[in-house]
């Protein structure tokens, strides 16, 4: 039994999809949009006439000037209800457009195939949708930047094996978080700078129908193509069956995953470093951690970019099932696929972009946190420095070292086992063979000796790699996180 009665309420009707109501910015909602995608449709078929005329073909000023006064002026569900009676997205829009241009509906399409608009134009929404996402990137970071500027000295307590380890800075995270976008970022501008598009290929990519309409002119062919390749900005892929190969959306494909891949280790550590208390996403004077615990700041934005993430990388893989399994020259199994994984990619991973520069923004971060548990630990890393301290004043070291060994195992046993203080220097200071009071050991103890050269590192990864990717960047319009 239904959990509500049938009803013929029409707001019960639709499905609103996340990524449009919830997630991804307006911005990349607007490339993905059907207005957005027919008017790059009739934009290539304007420019596709212009350069037949241009190329001698008798076209007319009079049909390129009806239709450019009209290619903007899309009516949807004119379109809808020529595709409901013909079954064919193209021609659905062929027709609509001819019933508003009647002086130039012979000449629109004139020696294309349905691909010379689905396939260019999905690549040209796709390049810039690239770079709208390249716009993203460098705005993270840019504010990963200046987090790790601000905190390259801050030592704190490094985590292999999510055990403690080595210190290193709070800026020298970062860094590493920066470094993955980097290689991200050197991606994506490889896939912008070398994606073509379909170009004039004709049915099956073989170019018979230019070749007629030239009569058997096979230069003036390539010189069309030519001309229509400068007049979009872009170069044509050099073969093609009657679709541009799908390994082209492969690569995009790649991108997506990297980012996600990178921003998901991103919001795991800080997912951790929250638990700790030692740097938090932000959190909202008026946000509500949970319904039933008042008390509670969940990392509730960093989790959303885990979870984003997961859906990214598990949706584009199936994106290498469409250009393993197409036939000869093309199948449409193609094309329901293509419309769910390559919009939903984008959007999803612009989702995220837009989360990742949130949270990196307004990361709190809590030093006093941070170096109580350095304190904690930081006895246990200092062994060396003790030793070698211990035998400066005339001791073994190799007495010593089992001596410290012992104290140690002692040290550990007390605090887990009693919940104490690490006791460790205390217990060493008891032994009369380390020459050294509890005060002349803590002194050794500064914990910026323990974090080698990170603070430098870090300088110089801001001044050198940081700022190269950075050199064009101007920081994007704010975007707000809805939900």
């Amino acid at each position: 039994m239904p959990f509500l009665p049938p009803s013929d309420l029409p707001e019960l009707e639709h499905f609103e999809h996340p990524l449009a109501s919830r997630y991804a910015s307006k911005a990349m909602l607007r490339l993905f949009s059907p207005l957005y995608r027919m008017r790059v449709w009739r934009r290539l078929w304007t420019a596709l006439a212009e350069c037949e005329k241009e190329a001698g073909l008798p076209i007319s000023p009079e049909q390129i000037a009806e239709m450019k006064s009209t290619q903007d002026d899309v009516d949807l569900n004119t379109i809808a209800t020529h595709e409901s009676r013909l079954r064919h997205d193209v021609m659905a829009a062929i027709h609509a457009w001819g019933e508003q241009a009647p002086g130039a509906r012979p000449i629109i399409h004139l020696g294309a195939t349905s691909c010379f608009v689905t396939d260019n134009g999905d690549l040209l929404i796709a390049h810039e949708a690239l770079c709208l996402l390249r716009q993203r990137l460098q705005d993270v970071i840019a504010a990963l930047a200046l987090f790790a500027d601000k905190w390259k000295s801050q030592p704190t307590l490094g985590f292999t094996h999510f055990q403690p380890a080595q210190p290193t800075t709070v800026g020298k995270r970062a860094a590493l978080w920066i470094q993955d976008l980097l290689l991200d970022l050197a991606d994506l501008n490889h896939v912008i700078e070398t994606t073509p598009i379909r170009g004039i290929k004709g049915t099956t990519g073989t170019q018979a129908s230019f070749l007629e309409l030239f009569e058997g002119n096979g230069s003036a062919v390539d010189a069309l193509e030519k001309r229509f390749c400068e007049a979009v900005g872009f170069p044509a892929i050099p073969v093609s069956g009657q679709t541009a190969t799908r390994k082209l959306e492969d690569r995009i494909g790649q991108v997506f995953c990297g980012i996600a891949a990178s921003a998901s280790k991103f919001a795991c550590d800080l997912r951790l470093l929250q638990h700790l208390k030692e740097v938090e996403e932000p959190f909202e004077k008026k946000q509500i951690g949970s319904s039933a615990m008042p008390y509670k700041r969940n990392p509730m934005r960093s989790e959303r970019i885990n979870s984003l993430a997961r859906f990214v990388l598990g949706l584009m893989p199936s994106g290498y099932q469409t250009s393993a399994t197409q036939w000869m020259e093309r199948t449409l199994d193609d094309s329901a696929h293509r419309r769910l994984t390559v919009s939903q990619g984008f959007l999803g991973v612009d989702a995220i972009l837009v989360l990742y520069k949130n949270v990196a923004s307004g990361m709190v971060v809590y030093p006093k946190m941070i170096e109580a548990r350095l304190s904690q630990e930081l006895p246990f890393m200092a062994a060396e420095a003790l030793l070698m301290e211990a035998v400066k004043r005339g001791g073994d070291r190799q007495d010593l070292h089992e001596k410290f060994r012992l104290a140690a195992l002692e040290a550990g046993r007390a605090i887990k086992e009693d919940g104490r203080q690490n006791p460790l220097l205390s217990l060493l200071a008891k032994d009369p063979a380390w020459h050294m009071t509890e005060d002349e050991l803590t002194g050794l103890l500064d914990a910026k000796r323990f974090t080698g050269r990170a603070a430098d590192q870090v300088q110089t990864f801001l001044d050198g790699s940081v700022k190269e990717a950075l050199k064009n960047h101007r920081d994007g319009d704010a975007v707000e996180v809805r939900v």
